[in-house]
C-alpha cells in the first residue's frame, strides 16, 4: 500500500492509523534516508499506540533502544543507525523484545543483516526532491516463515 503525505502533520496521521491497526508480536522496520522522515514516523506512532499525544519521545540514535509502555504492552524502539556488526543487537534485549509479545520498531533494519525476523511489516518512506514536507510511505507486509 502506497500513501502519500504532504505535510508533517499527514506523515503523522499515517504513522497513527498504523499504530491503531498493529498487534502484539507485530515488528515494523522504518526505511529510508536520512531526513527521509522515520522519527516523525516512529514519534508519532510510539504516541498513538501509548495514548499519550504529548508524550516526549526521544530518537535512540545513541542509546540505540528505549522502551515505552504502550496500552499495557511493551513497546521497543530500536535505532540501529550507529550498530557496526549486526551480532551487537542482542546486547540491546533483541531476544527480549521478539519473545515478550509486545510490539517491535526498527528504524535502519538493514543493519540487522541476516538476523531480520521472518515475519515485519516494513515502511519505506522517500522524501519528494521538489517538495521538502511531502514523503512517499509505502508499506509493505512480509512472511517467509
Amino acid at each position: 500500500m502506497i500513501h502519500t503525505a504532504n505535510t508533517e502533520g499527514e506523515t503523522g496521521k499515517i504513522a497513527a492509523d498504523l499504530a491503531a491497526k498493529t498487534a502484539p508480536g507485530d515488528i515494523v522496520f522504518l526505511r529510508g534516508a536520512l531526513g527521509a522522515g522515520k522519527t516523525v514516523f516512529a514519534r508519532n506512532f510510539i504516541r498513538a499506540l501509548s495514548g499519550q499525544p504529548q508524550l516526549e519521545v526521544p530518537s535512540p540514535t545513541f542509546t540505540l533502544v528505549q522502551t515505552y509502555d504502550a496500552a499495557g504492552r511493551q513497546l521497543w524502539h530500536f535505532d540501529l543507525y550507529r550498530l557496526e556488526d549486526p551480532e551487537e543487537i542482542y546486547e540491546l534485549g533483541w531476544e527480549e523484545a521478539l519473545s515478550e509479545g509486545g510490539i517491535v520498531l526498527v528504524e535502519w533494519p538493514e543493519r540487522l543483516g541476516n538476523l531480520k525476523p521472518p515475519r515485519y511489516m516494513d515502511i519505506h518512506i522517500r522524501a519528494h526532491d521538489n517538495d521538502s514536507a511531502k514523503r512517499t510511505i509505502e508499506i509493505t507486509h512480509h512472511d517467509s516463515a
